[in-house]
């Protein structure tokens, strides 16, 4: 029986370990990451102990040096996952079944971190307003027809440093410095918000484009707690950008293995299950994400949004150009 209980997880791709309990250092929020480590304990017995912050998590794996006890970090965003590389916090990943699952430009090239899950930074129209392919770069939201129509929460949050960075290795610093100046000068009102909040300003008539994140659209159109915004995400439509030329851009969720973590083997195996069919299931019919496993297809409402050719620059050089991009952003007052 144990043989063939080998043969099947091998068959899957799941490293057969022992029960275990992992600590996970996250940034992402418990609910949503909560719905993972069920589904993980329900089939392995792992349990988890978890540490949720939205920033500073690696200042403290810094502090806490070999007696950390933390095993893996999970993150938003690959500035986050990036940094813990550059302070050596994270040992190599070491797994060809993650190899195998996740594309090369959406992990480290010395194998210290992966890509989990992959988010569109799109531009959402109102549709009453904005014929379709009326827009259809994320240059055009500089030219001067979108003068008072623009809306963007603030150009510093991760998300949208991350978008810039992607011009910067596209463009160059200069060309995607004079974007930026010809996005402030297009905006409707002074950066603010979320991104939910650009979704409310373009329901009431404040600006008639917005940047966002694609699952904000499954989160405002399926919100019981706050019904109002199923009525922001009716009136929204989604445009994926540069489909003519590099791709849209991409940012993603991302995980690594802590370096001095005393259960490698057993964060190893999560990771993996995590770029598996039933986690990357989870992903995209949960959180609205798109999987970066192609062998798992997106959930029926992120596929009704359309499909898209993504922008296939390593994600690295989004964290490498970070510094430059917030030197811009600073310097053109986004």
């Amino acid at each position: 029986m144990k043989y063939f209980l080998s043969i099947v997880l091998m068959a899957l791709g799941i490293s057969q370990v022992n029960a275990a309990e992992l600590n996970v250092y996250s940034y992402r929020t418990p609910a949503l990451l909560q719905p993972f480590l069920d589904a993980y304990t329900a089939e392995t017995g792992t349990t988890f102990n978890i540490v949720h912050a939205p920033k500073g998590l690696a200042q403290r794996l810094q502090a806490e040096g070999k007696s950390s006890p933390a095993d893996l970090v999970l993150t938003v965003d690959v500035s986050r996952v990036s940094e813990l590389k550059d302070l050596d916090l994270l040992a190599p990943i070491a797994s060809s079944v993650i190899n195998e699952r996740v594309p090369a430009y959406l992990r480290d090239e010395d194998d210290l971190w992966t890509a989990l899950s992959l988010r569109a930074r799109i531009i959402a129209i109102a549709k009453d307003r904005v014929p379709e392919g009326a827009i259809t770069r994320i240059e055009d939201l500089a030219k001067p027809e979108w003068k008072g129509r623009v809306c963007t929460r603030k150009g510093s949050h991760v998300y949208n440093r991350a978008l810039l960075a992607s011009l910067i290795a596209h463009l160059g610093e200069e060309k995607a410095e004079a974007w930026v100046e010809g996005l402030v000068s297009n905006l409707a009102r002074r950066p603010q918000g979320n991104d939910r909040a650009q979704a409310k300003a373009m329901f009431a008539g404040e600006c008639d484009v917005a940047v966002m994140n694609t699952y904000y659209v499954g989160k405002m159109k399926y919100n019981e707690k706050n019904p109002e915004q199923k009525k922001w995400a009716a009136a929204m439509g989604i445009v994926y950008l540069n489909q003519d030329d590099r791709g849209q851009h991409l940012n993603i969720s991302g995980g690594g293995i802590v370096k001095y973590s005393k259960n490698q083997d057993a964060a190893r195996a999560f990771l993996e299950w995590l770029t598996g069919d039933e986690a990357q299931r989870i992903y995209t019919s949960v959180n609205y994400e798109f999987p970066v496993n192609a062998a798992v297809s997106p959930d029926t409402e992120v596929a009704s949004w359309g499909s898209f050719k993504p922008d296939t620059l390593p994600i690295s050089a989004l964290a490498e150009n970070a510094t430059k991009a917030q030197m811009v952003i600073d310097r053109t007052g986004w």
